[in-house]
Parts: structure tokens; C-alpha cells; sequence
């Protein structure tokens, strides 16, 4: 594994960490704790010491099987990401909830369901301009980090290219990006990741695999269960991203290689790029998105020969 400090924090994080969605059971099937257990064994195995959920990720679902994990182990082995602004009610059903006051409420249960007593970094999750714009919020949102129950804070754009947000972030002292970042989808690169570069902010690349289309796993016609979030996906853009992926795979990734390790070690070549957040079903996937950093220098590689692990 490699490591990269996380922008202008103290913290050293994993290239290749663990988004945790699908713990919240709405890609395609419910995890149990043994599930989750083993999941976040091989991470920690694999030197991984990112984890990335949400509030609402299920009703705090997600924290929890986390929870429960960490509660067993050394709290200071992990760095801990969640969010704030989104209430779960049922599948793909959520309203948002942007006061100080829901916040508070928020990272209160967020700590109580992550079973610590700080979080390392809390972000602001995917929230409108005039929701972001709330100076009270950020007030609030400092006193907890001075009360030593948040580390840092951090800004997960919904657009990913939100530079009204982005821009904001050294007066807001949000440390953190996290933007979907993929190979299918480079916008970031025109004005989020500049905007980064120039304030010193840590960049969490979410959606690398691009919810998994770009693991390798289906072709052109491959069609998703009524419980998985991408049942929901235009099936005609899901066509052409599939075809996409296929011209991609032909031509891009070296013979060889595993489409989804590529897929990741791509979106590390990026300078802004602390950190892929790529999530995973299994013990087998998170091992494969780990060898990810085989292809990781200590800065940032330029090409994809191996290096030592």
C-alpha cells in the first residue's frame, strides 16, 4: 500500500480506501455484520486505513456495521470520512436536513452509530450553493471540531464541477474534496481539481470504477436488479457508457491487467488526486482494488510499470 497526506491535514490516508454505500443495502443486496467484518479485514490486511459512509447510508446503516468493526479494534488504526445533510427514509428515499441544529443531531448519532467520539473527517454531502452558503452552519460546524468531536471538515460536491463550493473551502476551513472521478467522467479536471491545487485541499476521487461499469464485469446489454441504485440509471446512457467501457478495455488497458486495478491506478496518475474511494461486495474486490497501488509512486506515476508494493 501508499500512503499521501490528505491536503493541508495531519493525516496520513491510504491511496485506495473504502466507500461503504452498498453496507447501506441499496446496491443490489443487504450486508450482514459477518459481511462487513470481512470486507474491513482485508482492507486493514491490504494496508488500507480509509473509510468512507454517510449518515445515510441506510438510516445510519452503514456507520454502524462500521461501528461495530472498529469498536473491536484500535480506533486509531482507521480515518474515519462521513457526511451530513440527508435524513433516510426507504430505498433511494432521502430529504435533506441542512440546519445547525439537524447537524448537531446528526453527528451526534453519526458518532453514537461509528462508536467514537470523533470523526476524522465530516463533510458536507452533496448540498445546494444556498445550503453550503449558511454561515451559521460553519460556525457550528467549528465549535465541534474545537470540541475535538470532529478532526476536520471537508466538502463532497454533488456537481463535479461545483466551484462556488469548491472555491469556498479556505473560508469555510473545509480541507477536503470529494468529487465522483472516473475515467468515463473528467470533468474535474477543468476547474474543481485547479481550484484544489491552488488552496492545498486533500481530493477524494468517489465513484472510480463508475459504479462499477468500469470493473470489468459487464458488457453492452448487462441489466441490474430492482434493489441496485443503477436499476435506475438511463438504459440508454447505461449503453453507451458499457460501449464506451468496451472501446476503453480494448484499447486503454494493458493486456493483462485488471480492468478495475487500471481503472483506479488511472485516477491516481491525476497530481490533485490524494485517495480512490471505490466501493466493494467482497474480500476478492477490495484485494483487487488494492493492487491498485502497485502502479502508485511515492508522487504520482507516469507510467504503469509496477512498483514495489
Amino acid at each position: 500500500m501508499k500512503y499521501r497526506k490528505l491536503g493541508k491535514t495531519n493525516m496520513k490516508v491510504s491511496v485506495i480506501g473504502v466507500g461503504t454505500w452498498q453496507f447501506g443495502g441499496e446496491w443490489g443486496k443487504p450486508f450482514t455484520q459477518e459481511e462487513a467484518d470481512a470486507i474491513l479485514d482485508e482492507a486493514k490486511a491490504c494496508g488500507i486505513n480509509l473509510i468512507d459512509t454517510a449518515e445515510c447510508y441506510g438510516d445510519h446503516t452503514s456507520e454502524s456495521l462500521i461501528g461495530s468493526y472498529i469498536s473491536r479494534g484500535r480506533r486509531e488504526d482507521w480515518v474515519i470520512a462521513t457526511k451530513f445533510g440527508h435524513k433516510f427514509h426507504a430505498h433511494l428515499d432521502r430529504s435533506q436536513e441542512w440546519s445547525p441544529q439537524a447537524v448537531l443531531a446528526q453527528l451526534d448519532a453519526s458518532l453514537k452509530a461509528l462508536r467514537t467520539d470523533y470523526i476524522d473527517l465530516y463533510q458536507f454531502h452533496s448540498g445546494t450553493d444556498e445550503a453550503f452558503d449558511q454561515d451559521e452552519l460553519w460556525t457550528l460546524l467549528d465549535k465541534q471540531v474545537q470540541a475535538g468531536k470532529i478532526r476536520h471538515l471537508g466538502t463532497s460536491i454533488g456537481s463535479n464541477d461545483n466551484l462556488h463550493q469548491t472555491d469556498a473551502s479556505e473560508r469555510v476551513n473545509s480541507k477536503v474534496i470529494q468529487v465522483v472521478y472516473n475515467r468515463l467522467d473528467r470533468k474535474p479536471e477543468e476547474r474543481v481539481f485547479p481550484s484544489c491545487e491552488r488552496q492545498g485541499l486533500g481530493v477524494l476521487a468517489r465513484v472510480p470504477l463508475a459504479s462499477g461499469y468500469l470493473s470489468g464485469k459487464y458488457n453492452p446489454g448487462a441489466s441490474f436488479a430492482e434493489n441496485d441504485v443503477r436499476h435506475r440509471h438511463d438504459p440508454e446512457q447505461t449503453r453507451l457508457k458499457l460501449e464506451e467501457v468496451k472501446r476503453i478495455r480494448e484499447h486503454e488497458v494493458p493486456e493483462g491487467m485488471d480492468m478495475a486495478t487500471w481503472a483506479l491506478a488511472w485516477c491516481l496518475k491525476h497530481p490533485a488526486v490524494s485517495a480512490v474511494i471505490p466501493g466493494c461486495k467482497s474480500r476478492q474486490q477490495v484485494i483487487a482494488n488494492a493492487a491498485a497501488a502497485r502502479y502508485v509512486g511515492d508522487g504520482h506515476p507516469q507510467a504503469w510499470q509496477e512498483t514495489n508494493a
